[in-house]
């Protein structure tokens, strides 16, 4: 009971104020997402409708807004092109059917391998991308001063409007109060109504109208596969930006089930495929939402607004959503990582401006943070690698030599551990100790192998001494050099 206090009604007028601002501000870029994908517009809003509302009560981040999103529909757009919106209906559901299966699997728990540094140019990609959306707004035939006062006067309401008070969230402000002068002053600017005709009927359940063979199969599952990836990444991500917004904890394998509840059930209603939007999200957030209520609020209010006052919602200008969608990008974009970077390790730069380049250059996010975090592995690697020492001292009168080894052994280190050894040397014994390093994968073993055989040809008795149980189990089973034909079993090796 205290869960469900603290998430549905501990925040209750700020979430119902702060789920209306996303709930307008979804309903252009609803519609835009549904051009990208080549569908009809009511398919992008009875799909942003289907998904906050349930996942306002199975998602794994309370506050969090999920919907249709610009990244999901690009990856729609040759399927709906080859085979028809039927089919991305089935995809659709076939997504949901594979993100649940990785929430059962724990795969949320991935998102630990994901550093700072890509989490940081993800927010920053996106928020260059937010910005870039809002051009074709801005420039063109749109281009009008009308526009632009209304734009700036827009974000003059929305920045100087808190100093008045807080009690409304100053985005709500702003796109009332650009309506109500637009309709007064009959300003010649576009609106939503312009971007696509509204629904005037509530979504039914449907089941898509394909062939159920393995050929639909083969159409539909490399693009489910691609949409789960891409919107569980998304989603994570947003999720991981909200905790950090909220100083809270999410749960990210719920979160997994929760989207893909949503996205099975909106396929089954005529929608998209969706996932979280950083966008709406920190819309809902800065305006005060942080419960489960902001989330459903919002997808009722959209689904009630576009069916029942679609005259109204069409009269809202472009504008003042353009100057809300402006906002949210410089709130968006981190901007210490930019004062931080003489500060910061240059690795961690070039994982950042790298990620950011690659989501801004293909405007798809899972490439860019798949650079990001094999950049980040490969950084990862090459320092610690580094941290690797070997010293060593005579013994017994100049017939014994003993090595101490200190750090840790794998693959990026491994050719510096054989390198530090001195085969030339004629001695008797070979003491290698390693109580103060690790083993860790067969390439660690290998090179144990090679520095063990090498010095035994050169007629030297070798003792390793020191490993910890892992490092001993590894080595007991893939190790060669305590074994018959140990020269010929390492050139296998």
């Amino acid at each position: 009971m205290n869960s469900i206090r603290q998430d549905w009604f501990s925040n209750v007028r700020n979430d119902l104020l702060a789920g209306l601002v996303v709930a307008l501000a979804l309903i252009p870029e609803a519609i835009a997402f549904s051009i990208i994908a080549g569908v009809d517009p009511k398919v992008g809003l009875y799909a942003s409708f289907c998904i906050a509302t349930v996942t306002a009560f199975v998602g794994g981040r309370p506050g969090m807004i999920s919907a249709a999103t610009g990244a999901m529909a690009l990856v729609m757009v040759m399927l709906v092109k080859e085979h028809g919106l039927q089919y991305l209906l089935a995809a659709t559901v076939l997504t949901g059917v594979l993100q649940i299966l990785a929430g059962w699997l724990r795969l949320g728990a991935l998102m630990r391998f994901v550093s700072r540094s890509v989490v940081t140019g993800f927010v920053n990609a996106l928020a260059i991308l937010i910005f870039m959306a809002q051009l074709p707004e801005l420039t063109g035939a749109n281009a009008t001063w009308q526009v632009y006062a209304l734009v700036a006067a827009g974000l003059a309401i929305i920045y100087l409007f808190p100093y008045l008070t807080k009690v409304v969230p100053s985005p709500l402000v702003t796109i009332l109060v650009l309506t109500g002068v637009t309709l007064y002053l009959g300003l010649d600017v576009r609106t939503v109504g312009d971007m696509g005709e509204l629904p005037d009927s509530l979504p039914v359940f449907l089941l898509p109208d394909i062939p159920l063979t393995f050929e639909t199969l083969q159409i539909i599952f490399p693009v489910s596969a691609t949409l789960a990836v891409v919107g569980l990444l998304e989603s994570l991500m947003t999720a991981t930006i909200v905790d950090d917004l909220t100083d809270s904890s999410s749960n990210k394998n719920r979160e997994c089930v929760g989207q893909g509840v949503a996205n099975v059930a909106t396929g089954f209603l005529g929608g998209m495929a969706g996932c979280a939007m950083i966008g709406q999200s920190v819309i809902n957030v800065k305006s005060g939402g942080r419960g489960r209520l902001s989330t459903l609020t919002a997808g009722v209010f959209l689904l009630l607004m576009v069916v029942f006052a679609g005259e109204w919602v069409a009269q809202i200008p472009m504008a003042a959503l353009v100057a809300v969608m402006i906002m949210v990008s410089i709130g968006t974009f981190n901007w210490a990582s930019i004062r931080h970077l003489r500060e910061h390790p240059l690795g961690a730069n070039v994982v950042m401006i790298s990620t950011v380049a690659v989501v801004v250059a293909t405007h798809d996010l899972a490439q860019g943070v798949l650079v990001g975090v094999l950049l980040s592995g490969f950084f990862f690697a090459h320092k610690v690698g580094q941290v690797l020492a070997v010293s060593s001292i005579v013994l017994e009168q100049g017939r014994t030599r003993a090595y101490l080894v200190t750090g840790q052994v794998f693959f990026a280190s491994a050719d510096r551990f054989v390198a530090a050894f001195d085969f030339k040397e004629v001695i008797e014994r070979v003491r290698i100790d390693v109580s103060r390093a690790h083993f860790w994968d067969i390439t660690a073993v290998s090179a144990l192998d090679k520095v063990v055989i090498k010095f035994r040809r050169e007629g030297a008795e070798v003792e390793v001494i020191g490993l910890d149980a892992a490092s001993a189990t590894l080595i007991d089973k893939f190790g060669v050099h305590d074994k018959p034909d140990a020269v010929a079993r390492l050139t296998d090796h």
